[in-house]
């Protein structure tokens, strides 16, 4: 028992003497400093970085072996390697530092930078582009794509089409997109509420998860929303199919007036609002995913019953 109080009252006369030295923009450096390398990590984990980060993890763990155990041409081969680490890092991870800049941009702390929507306008744009999206899937379907421009700028791709920047109508975007028009081949791009270019070359998606059954435009949409915040619409060429692309995610088979709520929610809401109801629909699914498991257990408890029922 006096061990114990010993112990305690070492631990506590330590933490007074810590106590003493910290002050409160210590406690705030190292939140802030915690905050930045949590959220590093965490996007780093939804791309092809976190393998990188797994192998450089590794060489910092045998070269801590080697120095330990005295292995002296090892570790004087992995200290070179080191001394070029964060070059090597940057070329590496250049494609993810580049989005983490621009999330950085878009976030709360770039508010005075953004651009103020004109949610009267847009609305207006968002109707015309379901009727158009509508129209061009019925048969014969002709294949669209529709980029919007959010935070993030897209003059890299503008560039790469022609110069439009004419009011956003139905009409007009299915001329676009008409099979023999000379702009129909590649995407067009909104910004502001006004249709800023056509026929622009997008960056296709490298993700090997997509359907095989997805052409390059569907793939286009994916990899403009994968390298921004932009939102594509998709209409398939060969069966008229709605599919709209946000953060890497392509939604399928979408009815115009699904559509129309989906591109409500993601170019007139708040980001409070979307994330709660981006939070709302992941917790949906989640609890969907629960019942199906739930369901498949209990078909799995029950082979007999089933059984009698097939019969």
């Amino acid at each position: 028992m006096e061990t114990i109080r010993e112990i305690l009252d070492l631990i506590w006369g330590f933490l007074q003497t810590f106590g003493q030295t910290l002050s409160v923009w210590d406690v705030v450096d190292v939140i802030v400093i915690a905050y930045i390398i949590y959220r590093i990590l965490s996007f780093m984990r939804k791309t092809s970085a976190s393998s990188v980060i797994k192998g450089i993890v590794l060489i910092l763990v045998v070269s801590w072996i080697a120095n330990i155990l005295n292995m002296n041409v090892l570790s004087f081969m992995l200290r070179q390697v080191l001394q070029f680490g964060i070059i090597v890092l940057v070329v590496l991870f250049q494609p993810e530092l580049r989005k983490i800049f621009e999330k950085v941009g878009t976030s709360r702390l770039g508010f005075f930078f953004r651009k103020r929507v004109d949610h009267e306008n847009i609305e207006n744009v968002i109707a015309n582009v379901v009727t158009a999206a509508e129209a061009m899937s019925n048969e014969p379907p002709t294949g669209a794509i529709i980029v919007f421009e959010r935070d993030v700028g897209l003059n890299d791709y503008a560039v790469t089409g022609t110069r439009v920047d004419a009011q956003v109508s139905s009409e007009l975007l299915q001329n676009v997109f008409y099979h023999n028009s000379p702009l129909h081949d590649g995407a067009v791009l909104v910004r502001e509420g006004r249709l800023l270019a056509a026929a622009c070359m997008l960056p296709l998606s490298n993700n090997i998860n997509l359907s095989r059954d997805l052409g390059m435009r569907h793939r286009a949409a994916v990899g403009i929303s994968e390298r921004s915040d932009a939102v594509a619409v998709v209409v398939s060429e060969q069966t008229g199919a709605i599919s709209v692309a946000i953060d890497g995610m392509l939604k399928r088979h979408l009815s115009a007036s699904t559509l129309d709520i989906l591109l409500r929610s993601e170019l007139i809401q708040t980001d409070s609002q979307r994330k709660k109801a981006k939070k709302a629909d992941k917790a949906k699914k989640a609890e969907q995913a629960k019942r199906a498991k739930l369901a498949q257990k209990a078909k799995n408890n029950n082979p007999v019953r089933e059984k009698k029922e097939n019969k």
